[in-house]
């Protein structure tokens, strides 16, 4: 993965190595199911052979969440962007078990690859959760969720699509709302802050159980755009 030089980005490269199994899968599996960065946008029916809806996964991590819908709802085409190979790894190994045909995986950063391969009004949903809260007030630039950032996701959802998003930390939940009243194309449809109980429409994934071991709150959100 070769990065280009944007000054601020969202995330901090995690290394990790590769369990031999993990390396096996991608030998194995990439090649069906990665897909390269280009600076060229992305036929999304070609590279899953069929028209479905897209579900657009930012930041997916060891992909269990994403992998768990892949397969309860089959209807639907699954495109996960993570740029930690364990975790793809990770997620390689579990699509492999279930035979999963309706996933897809970029291994880039999620910026660079909306502004370059994902075309206008082409992606159904898109799903954000737990993502890097940068909670020190000096790297509040660094979250990734900022009106450039929006505008770019709502450039390449469809009409009415939406942007689900979950956070456990109250001041990134007070970040975000701050940060979609500022913008005046997306309105929020759904709302919940809980305790683990009040999921929507989504599997619970590992940061969530860890926050709330740390006895995190939980919050929801999904914006449609309009």
């Amino acid at each position: 993965m070769i990065f280009s030089k944007r000054t601020i980005r969202s995330f901090v490269r995690r290394t990790g190595r590769l369990t031999s199994s993990q390396s096996k899968a991608f030998k194995e599996l990439w090649a069906k199911l990665g897909i390269e960065h280009e600076i060229r946008l992305l036929d999304l029916d070609a590279n899953f052979g069929r028209t479905a809806p897209i579900v657009l996964e930012i930041g997916f991590g060891n992909g269990e969440s994403m992998v768990q819908m892949a397969n309860e709802k089959p209807e639907n085409n699954y495109l996960g962007i993570e740029v930690y190979e364990p975790g793809i790894g990770h997620c390689l190994i579990m699509a492999r078990k279930l035979a999963l045909k309706n996933l897809r995986i970029i291994a880039h950063d999620a910026i660079e690859v909306l502004e370059h391969q994902i075309s206008l009004k082409s992606i159904n949903r898109v799903n954000l959760y737990f993502p890097d809260p940068w909670p020190k007030k000096r790297h509040h630039k660094r979250r990734i969720i900022q009106p450039r950032f929006l505008k770019t996701i709502a450039d390449r959802l469809k009409d009415n699509g939406t942007l689900n998003i979950a956070t456990d930390w109250k001041n990134y939940a007070e970040h975000i709302e701050e940060i979609f009243s500022s913008v005046d194309y997306f309105i929020c449809t759904e709302r919940r802050e809980h305790s683990g109980e009040l999921l929507f429409d989504r599997p619970r994934t590992k940061f969530e159980q860890r926050g709330l071991k740390r006895g995190h709150r939980i919050w929801d959100w999904c914006f449609k755009k309009i």
